[in-house]
């Protein structure tokens, strides 16, 4: 299609004033555009800069974003994971994706990565503005049962002392063992080592704003967080696709296979064999989960998704 316009950095606001930054990844319309929401505490610079680019150069407008409170987007505190929160902001993210001049309105699509894709899905779930929603490797799961007392004792420790002035409590997602403690994705397996390591490597990388630790309250937002029981409910009429690696060891295939069973809407599955939780789109096979994710938006659009 030609030489594509540059990528650049825009920023816009939620409802409540905070400022989120983001790639904005431009082509020539009215076109369709892709939102792209990254998985926990990443931030725009890490992993999925090739495949907004990627989308771009198969004529969709691309905006990637970094989450409020984490990278450089606004939002106190910093770094403190609030699924239902995020999937609000979504909605704020399609309201100026739509002021955008090469972008059709009628056709914005969501698309996401582990908890990204999760919180993607439940945006959908409630603002029909949006075309079709495709989520790759999401997480269901988050509060191992026999992690749950000594996890709750700690965060009401955490919420007394914010009440006597100190600052919120803060750790790794993950720690060099790979765990953390509430046992989520993956947590003290080689899921959970494969995070850390990724985690890692974006702070010796010196990504902009990137910071490897949230807040400890974080595990209470994700306490109340139940999205296969919101999607099952709420999610009908948009066609939504889910990409699932078959090696995922960070949010199990069976785990997210049965979520997709109670999807009450069109959709289609795409089972990535021999891929993991973090070789989902890079490496031997990415080309072909490439080529679905495409495949898959260019037929919601034009409601071939049964």
């Amino acid at each position: 299609m030609g030489s594509l316009p540059a990528q650049h950095t825009v920023d816009f606001k939620t409802i409540d004033g905070i400022s989120l930054e983001a790639w904005y990844y431009p082509v020539p319309g009215p076109a369709p555009a892709i939102i792209m929401t990254h998985g926990l505490n990443c931030v725009k610079e890490m992993s999925l800069a090739e495949t907004a680019e990627r989308f771009q150069s198969a004529g969709y407008n691309v905006l990637l974003y970094d989450s409020r409170g984490i990278g450089g987007s606004g939002g106190l505190p910093r770094n403190q994971i609030d699924p239902l929160q995020q999937a609000e902001d979504v909605s704020d993210v399609v309201t100026y994706v739509a002021t955008l001049s090469s972008v059709d309105s009628r056709r914005i699509l969501l698309w996401g990565m582990s908890l990204g894709a999760t919180v993607s899905a439940c945006a959908a779930a409630v603002d029909r503005r949006v075309a079709a929603v495709l989520m790759v490797c999401p997480i269901f799961k988050f509060i191992r049962p026999d992690k749950r007392a000594k996890a709750f004792a700690q965060l009401m420790r955490d919420r007394q002392s914010q009440l006597r002035g100190n600052d919120p409590f803060t750790l790794p997602p993950f720690n060099s063992k790979g765990e953390n403690p509430i046992g989520y994705a993956g947590s003290g397996g080689p899921g959970g080592r494969e995070a850390y390591f990724l985690m890692k490597t974006a702070a010796e990388r010196g990504h902009p704003n990137f910071r490897d630790r949230i807040t400890l309250q974080s595990y209470h937002k994700m306490a109340f967080f139940r999205p296969k029981e919101l999607l099952e409910e709420f999610l009908e009429d948009i066609p939504t696709m889910m990409v699932v690696p078959e090696l995922d060891n960070v949010s199990l295939p069976a785990d997210q296979k049965a979520a997709f069973e109670t999807l009450r809407t069109p959709k289609q599955l795409h089972l990535a064999e021999r891929k993991g939780h973090m070789s989902i789109l890079s490496g031997e096979g990415s080309e072909e989960v490439f080529q679905a994710m495409l495949d898959f938006f260019n037929l919601a659009l034009k409601g071939k998704i049964n």
